[in-house]
């Protein structure tokens, strides 16, 4: 089983992130208008799946912030902020703090994504969302980067998911 720290506490996870080389699980998310997408709305697209626990905490906001200054540059390309959060708060979040190239997705109607991803805190005080990850899809779906952030209130490394859209 999959582990990662909050403040240095263990966390166990729901499995392992899908490998590089692998094709990424389907998924079935929700839109800030209340509609569900599933990896084939994005067909054609390179994807960067920026997972986080929750935009009320300071790194998952952080993140994104950095991920939508990134995102105008990134041809053929979108960025999902993936999160627990409801939909409603999402959208919210994103018309206050000017985020318009990143598009959040809520698990609110099904958990399976985080545990297909492996993702799921089973553990801990935040037992039921996700760990911090960051994963870059191909236009095939193909993984072509996968990072599972090992302490939780860490950011990513937005560089290498950046490098990593090079070459997918």
């Amino acid at each position: 089983m999959t582990q990662v720290t909050r403040r240095g506490e263990t966390v166990a996870l729901s499995g392992d992130l899908p490998a590089i080389g692998t094709q990424a699980p389907d998924f079935r998310l929700t839109r800030s208008d209340l509609s569900d997408v599933s990896l084939a709305d994005y067909a054609g697209k390179r994807k960067v799946l920026s997972i986080v626990p929750s935009l009320d905490t300071p790194t998952c906001a952080m993140s994104l912030r950095r991920f939508n200054e990134r995102a105008a540059d990134m041809d053929n390309t979108v960025v999902l902020n993936i999160s627990a959060d409801l939909p409603f708060a999402m959208a919210r979040f994103c018309e206050t703090e000017g985020i318009d190239q990143v598009e959040s997705l809520s698990m609110m109607r099904d958990r399976a994504f985080a545990s297909d991803y492996g993702v799921l805190q089973l553990t801990g005080p935040m037992a039921g969302i996700t760990a911090r990850a960051v994963l870059v899809l191909d236009v095939d779906n193909t993984v072509r980067y996968a990072e599972l952030v090992p302490e939780i209130r860490q950011e990513p490394d937005y560089e290498a998911a950046i490098q990593a859209l090079q070459g997918a």
